[in-house]
């Protein structure tokens, strides 16, 4: 139930899908430039195994902070998360999110977003109206 894309690399079905437009072909001024590689590989090998480091660390860090301060310190500290995560500026400029790196003390860490960019907080060359009404679904 895999196919193939580009480079040979097995991917399942129905998880790449790129958005296309009138004629068959994807809309550039909606989505811009993107490829199905981008979609399917990580950026680097050790990006995956960063990822499923945090959530595990942050489930003791929260496992301990319950036993040491009482049930109040997690919930509380969740709700900040929550609150400093939704925080965000419009679809095209990108946001560092200090304030949820401050809740989460990872403002003194310079990790590889830090040196190299998320890809996916490039600049777009986009009209920030499209972008806006795309995610308020408006499009």
């Amino acid at each position: 139930m895999s196919s193939t894309v580009f480079d040979r690399t097995p991917v399942p079905e129905g998880k790449v899908t790129i958005p296309e437009g009138s004629y068959g072909v994807p809309n550039r001024m909606l989505y811009g430039l993107q490829s199905a590689k981008e979609k399917i590989a990580p950026a680097h090998p050790l990006e995956s195994t960063e990822k499923m480091h945090r959530e595990p660390a942050n489930h003791i860090d929260l496992n301990m902070l319950r036993r040491t301060q009482g049930m109040h310190a997690p919930l509380r500290l969740q709700m900040e998360i929550r609150a400093a995560s939704k925080i965000r500026r419009l679809p095209c400029i990108s946001s560092s999110n200090l304030m949820l790196d401050t809740v989460l003390a990872r403002d003194d860490v310079i990790t590889w977003d830090d040196v190299l960019n998320n890809p996916a907080d490039a600049e777009m060359m986009l009209d920030p109206y499209l972008m806006m009404e795309k995610k308020l679904g408006i499009l």
